[in-house]
């Protein structure tokens, strides 16, 4: 067998372990280690195992993930989620379907400091479906709304999938991360406009709320929320205009999401200590995924399958918007199937190179990859946004919640078809950032 279709047979049993629920980690090592032997022979095998765990745990850009995912947990614990909601509530929550635009909003705040769709859907889901439930909200509006806002999580910076596709594609994360501010915005914002439509086309979808909050209330409501907000543009904008690494601005957040909490006295030990063991149970999964993506790649590469794959783009006539047509429908495809983390280690390795070849920008292919895998956290079979709901509003069927997301998945498409034409709204303030 050439080394060729030994490392498109590994791709497919890769594939089939991880829809067997084998774990991600555990998948890519045992499959890179048993073909690196294979190709090779096992003591070599052991040696690069070794040497593969030790360079991912001790790179230093690794750093950035544990902080800026314990800045987030501190934030979470804090009680900020109900806050936000209520503070984006008193400015637009009075309009037709205002409340439904603020749990929107508030997602979209909530995943600037938190970077986790699960934590964002389940956290403001808990606060906003039982308010939009008391005045009587549709329940396909009110679950969309959730699932749709909690998406932006992977987004907004600080992203850790973002991270994650920086850490192995090695384009540069703060670029990444910036890189996802104006999509990420742009995103919520239409969301609320598919929101807007929705009502205004049939009003009973959501019944107007008859208050309008004062104007010295909406003011007085930022008072809780403002403070972490700072954390978040100091730590973003510092990367922009370079005054701290990403690893350094994850560290000023979390010490800054710390400080807050207890000058607020909305952390207590308890919540504390919770932060600490999530972030690290979170970074050791990242870690171990890391190591097995880092075997997986050593034996594609020694396989020559990206680089066969690569050749034979070059040598194609075929569009290279084709191309990428088919590679974004593979990875919705995907999406319906597997969760965001095994779809990155898994393609990467492959897909990468190619869209480099084709000549597109890594930096901008990254936030087109995240919206495409977005909707997969909205569609059945996998749909992790829409069961995190159900685990949340335990009353409301799961069929309902998937119908009520698919006009937010026809607004994902059309602007990721906008991002296709038009890739300066992604790339035009990474290429301002200052060097």
């Amino acid at each position: 067998m050439s080394p060729e279709m030994l490392g498109g047979l590994s791709i497919l049993l890769l594939i089939t372990l991880i829809l067997l629920r084998v774990q991600v980690a555990v998948a890519l090592l045992l499959i890179g280690f048993v073909g690196y032997s294979l190709l090779v022979n096992v003591d070599a095998a052991l040696v690069q195992l070794g040497s593969t765990a030790f360079q991912t745990a001790s790179n230093y850009s690794l750093s950035v993930m544990p902080l800026f995912i314990l800045m987030g947990m501190f934030l979470s614990y804090s009680g900020l989620a109900r806050d936000l909601f209520h503070s984006v509530d008193r400015w637009i929550g009075h309009l037709r379907g205002g409340m439904g635009m603020a749990t929107i909003g508030a997602c979209a705040l909530f995943s600037s400091i938190s970077g986790s769709v699960s934590a964002t859907t389940a956290t403001i889901g808990k606060v906003a479906l039982p308010e939009m439930e008391r005045y009587h909200y549709d329940q396909k509006v009110s679950t969309a709304c959730v699932a749709a806002g909690g998406t932006l999580g992977i987004l907004i910076p600080p992203s850790v999938t973002l991270i994650l596709y920086g850490v192995l594609t090695m384009e540069p994360i703060g670029q990444l991360l910036i890189a996802g501010i104006v999509p990420g915005i742009a995103m919520a914002l239409l969301f609320m406009v598919t929101v807007y439509v929705q009502i205004r086309r049939n009003p009973a979808l959501a019944p107007l709320k008859a208050e309008s909050t004062p104007f010295r209330e909406k003011i007085g409501s930022l008072k809780k929320v403002w403070p972490f907000l700072l954390v978040f543009l100091v730590s973003i904008g510092g990367i922009y205009f370079g005054f701290f690494t990403p690893s350094e601005a994850g560290g000023v957040g979390a010490i800054g999401a710390l400080l807050i909490a207890l000058a607020t006295k909305t952390l207590n030990w308890t919540n504390f200590l919770q932060s600490i063991m999530d972030t690290v149970r979170i970074t050791g999964m990242l870690f171990m995924i890391l190591i097995g993506a880092g075997m997986f790649g050593k034996f594609l590469a020694i396989s020559k399958l990206p680089m066969q794959l690569s050749a034979s783009v070059a040598n194609t006539t075929i569009s290279p918007y084709l191309i990428l047509l088919i590679i974004l429908l593979v990875y919705l495809i995907l999406g319906l199937f597997m969760e965001g983390f095994a779809i990155l280690v898994l393609t990467l390795p492959i897909v990468y190179p190619l869209i480099i070849d084709l000549g597109f920008n890594g930096v901008w292919f990254g936030i087109i990859m995240i919206l495409v895998l977005n909707m997969g956290l909205l569609t059945p079979p996998l749909g992790l946004s829409v069961y995190v709901i159900s685990g949340v509003a335990k009353n409301i069927p799961i069929q309902t919640i998937f119908r009520g997301v698919v006009p937010m998945l026809v607004t994902i498409i059309i602007f990721t078809a906008i991002l296709v034409v038009f890739p300066s709204i992604v790339t035009f303030l990474p290429d301002m950032m200052y060097e």
